[in-house]
């Protein structure tokens, strides 16, 4: 380089001053010496290309492992020389780079990216000078050219390329969506791999059909059906349950219905249909019927049904490990498979049904909007149903399939962008929209790439596959890698079901991202607009009202609650019932058009901004934008509500010796001071060192993770998290258990509330240490 000669010739120059050779570090060794004397401790300062020798990209060494050998006495003459030499070069040296860097900058710039190229001199060969490390771009440049690389037309094309009526989980259809979405990350140089599993799926028998009867006469032979219910036939008195609520169960309870052994009769709506069953379980009913009700006259009284009742993701045959070919399992069972039949029918056997029907009216509530159906009524004595589910088990191979495009600082911390591929039918919405987007991202920031855009961490594409089976290809590639994606994988951004309607914006995730949401749908422009933003657009309500809980049907569930990677969805959707269409076949193009008043393409553009910007955003900046603090108000929320319960149950007295929650508020103290501490040394930190900021970034990174109660099996118990999973773990389980013990409620247990007091008290201040940092930086009053 221009630099290259005079700072060889002053090297050369302190060479000989220190007697000829140039002082060289080696890295420090600690081996015992033969002779039993202590350790020798020999450092050399290697030259350049020695010192990168064996450093990985991203990786640093410890300042600390490098010292210097002491100063010989007869040679401190040459270093008070030395150091006057110093002087003068370091004037030069100076001198020439303003100098040099003020012809420089006369050179014009090209293309508005910066590219800085060396300038040699006219008799400088060409070999001596090289090509400077392109500037990292600003962030309206990464913006504008993510912006620019969307477009309807490109979303119209995919959406056509990948649109498909069969391709459910390891069937052909799936395998070819796979096999596209491998060359397309194959053409943009992304090193795509697979995932290969061998998962049991559930199916319709195909020699024994689904039946139900309402007494002797046959309703309907159904060709939806819902995996992993429980086989058999089972016959009881049917009774009316509304969306199966547990506030509905209850209604019937309360006015006299007996609901053991009987079939609840169910519609669509409120909660999912594995809610659905579990809650019937709950009442000890025989089995559940559940169809889908009309929307509009668009809504074909035919239409089956398709889902999956496992009240969890994944293999349930394989919990809490990873379904991998020839792994050798005792034979295991999740504990969220359903022991009640659960079957689906369509709207027309629905119908036939309730106008057999008797017993008394239904409220208000409980009306729908089912063609045919002028009075509900709840279900009488006489009226018996059977329902026998002849479903099969079988071993199915599945694919997920990747892409990477690779940071240049931290290539080994990567944020996943990830989206369902398969679907029981057309899952236009559900999964074809999401795979559409995944390729398109995948293209636009490939190009960025090649254009300039240098991020810092690394991107993951994936395609997964059993998705309607309850996030099976997920999860068992999270429990495949259960002990090093929290190390590595940073956010997880869902691509399902983001376009369902047109009238307003919802979404599901981490309080560590609702900052960067916020700010993100403050920037993303309208496609259809120059001027107006998402929030401007879709926020005429407040930012929390934007926000719903992350349900276990989401596909970013298991990110956060199983693996503890923070995890965002969010979804496109319209006024009143919202797209009904989800687990049917008339989930299609048709309806998805008329549901976004044919302006689909432009909603995928929106919908690819939001999750490419967040996802821009994440590898682009120094440090993480995951908002520790969040965490803090959200904590402390709870721990207030703990310790309203705990006052009510000291004035109870109903415990023999009272609890306190001091510990838990100290907990909660120690998180706030932790977070704080990291934004104070944010705000106090070189941005530009790379190594503090990696430090302060794995300090951050490991919040969510550290929310996971390390006191459950992660076999028994995938949930782990304290506030987003499901289980006596849980927060909300606590504060559940405290008025429970004070209502003296059968079954409460005063030792078992201690022992989730205090391990939900040491999973927040465990947490909060972590977070602090250095050991010498921690709140150790616990």
């Amino acid at each position: 380089s221009v630099m290259a000669g005079p700072i060889n010739q002053a090297r050369a120059k302190i060479s000989k001053i220190f007697n000829g050779d140039p002082q060289s570090y080696t890295r420090f060794n600690l081996a015992q010496n033969v002779d039993g004397e202590s350790s020798h401790v020999e450092v050399k300062l290697s030259g350049d290309v020695e010192e990168m020798d064996g450093i990985e990209a991203g990786h640093h060494r410890p300042a600390s492992t490098y010292t210097q050998k002491p100063l010989r006495p007869n040679k401190r003459w040459c270093y008070g020389a030395g150091v006057i030499l110093l002087i003068f070069l370091s004037g030069y040296l100076i001198g020439y780079m303003v100098h040099s860097k003020s012809d420089s900058s006369k050179a014009p710039e090209t293309g508005g990216l910066a590219s800085t190229l060396a300038q040699p001199n006219e008799d400088t060969n060409e070999e001596n000078f090289a090509v400077a490390p392109e500037p990292f771009l600003d962030w309206s440049a990464i913006t504008s050219m993510l912006r620019q690389s969307l477009t309807p037309s490109a979303f119209n094309d995919q959406l056509r390329n990948f649109a498909r009526d069969k391709h459910e989980a390891g069937s052909e259809g799936d395998e070819a969506l796979a096999n596209k979405v491998l060359n397309i990350f194959s053409s943009l140089e992304m090193s795509p791999w697979t995932d290969e599993h061998y998962v049991q799926l559930q199916v319709p028998s195909s020699s024994n059909a689904n039946t139900v009867l309402f007494g002797s006469e046959e309703i309907g032979r159904p060709k939806g059906y819902l995996a992993y219910s429980a086989t058999g036939t089972k016959q009881g008195k049917v009774a009316y349950a509304n969306f199966g609520e547990i506030d509905d169960l209850k209604y019937l309870q309360e006015i006299g219905m007996d609901l053991r052994e009987n079939v609840l009769l169910m519609r669509t709506g409120k909660i999912s249909l594995t809610e659905k069953v579990a809650n019937a379980a709950k009442f000890s009913a025989a089995a559940v019927l559940i169809y889908p009700e009309p929307a509009g006259n668009s809504y074909d009284t035919t239409t089956e049904l398709y889902g999956h009742v496992h009240f969890g993701t994944g293999d349930p045959y394989t919990p809490g490990f990873p379904s991998f070919n020839h792994t050798q399992f005792p034979p295991a069972k999740s504990s969220g498979l359903p022991e009640i039949l659960a079957q689906t029918i369509t709207p027309d056997m629905a119908l036939k049904i309730h106008q057999k029907m008797k017993g008394k009216d239904a409220p208000t509530s409980f009306k729908g909007t089912l063609k045919g159906l002028s009075k509900y009524v709840l279900g009488g004595d006489g009226d018996v149903v059977s329902v026998t589910v002849n479903n099969v088990q079988v071993d199915t191979k599945i694919h997920n399939v990747f892409g990477v495009i690779k940071g240049f600082v931290d290539p080994d911390r990567y944020v996943v962008i990830g989206a369902q591929r398969d679907s029981f039918s057309w899952g236009y919405a559900k999964s074809t929209v999401g795979t559409c987007l995944l390729v398109e991202l995948a293209k636009a920031i490939t190009e960025m790439k090649k254009a300039g855009f240098r991020p810092r961490r690394s991107i993951v594409f994936a395609s997964w596959s059993a998705g309607d089976y309850g996030s099976v290809g997920a999860t068992e590639w999270l429990e495949g890698y259960l002990n090093s994606l929290d190390k590595k994988a940073f956010t997880y951004i869902s691509l399902d079901g983001v376009v369902l309607g047109r009238s307003k914006f919802r979404a599901s995730a981490s309080p560590l991202l609702h900052s960067l949401l916020k700010e993100t749908l403050n920037e993303v422009k309208v496609a259809a607009s120059k001027d107006s933003t998402l929030f401007q657009n879709f926020g005429k309500e407040p930012f929390e009202a934007v926000l719903e809980p992350m349900k276990m049907e989401d596909g970013a569930y298991p990110f956060l609650a199983f693996s503890g990677i923070p995890s965002v969805s969010f979804r496109f959707v319209s006024d009143g019932q919202g797209y009904v269409y989800y687990g049917t076949a008339l989930d299609n193009k048709d309806n998805l058009d008329i549901a976004t008043d044919q302006r689909l393409g432009e909603f995928c553009v929106s919908a690819a901004q939001v999750a490419g910007q967040m996802a821009l955003r994440l590898v682009h900046d120094h440090i993480l934008r995951l908002d520790v603090t969040s965490y803090t108000r959200l904590i402390r929320k709870h721990v207030a509500a703990i310790n309203v319960r705990v006052t009510q149950l000291k004035h109870a007295n109903t415990m023999s010796s009272p609890l306190s929650s001091e510990w838990m508020m100290s907990a909660s103290g120690s998180y706030g001071r932790a977070a704080d501490a990291v934004m104070n040394d944010i705000q106090n930190s070189n941005l530009e060192d790379e190594e503090m900021c990696r430090n302060i970034n794995d300090r951050i990174m490991r919040v969510e993770h550290n929310l996971l109660s390390p006191y459950v099996s992660p076999r028994d118990v995938p949930f782990r998290h304290i506030l987003f999973g499901s289980g006596d773990h849980t927060v909300t389980a606590l504060i559940e258990h405290l008025r429970d013990v004070k209502e003296q409620v059968a079954g409460s247990d005063a030792d078992l509330l201690r022992n989730q007091f205090a391990l939900a008290t040491w999973t927040i201040q465990s947490c909060a240490n972590d977070l602090a940092g250095d050991v010498w930086a921690l709140d150790n009053e616990i």
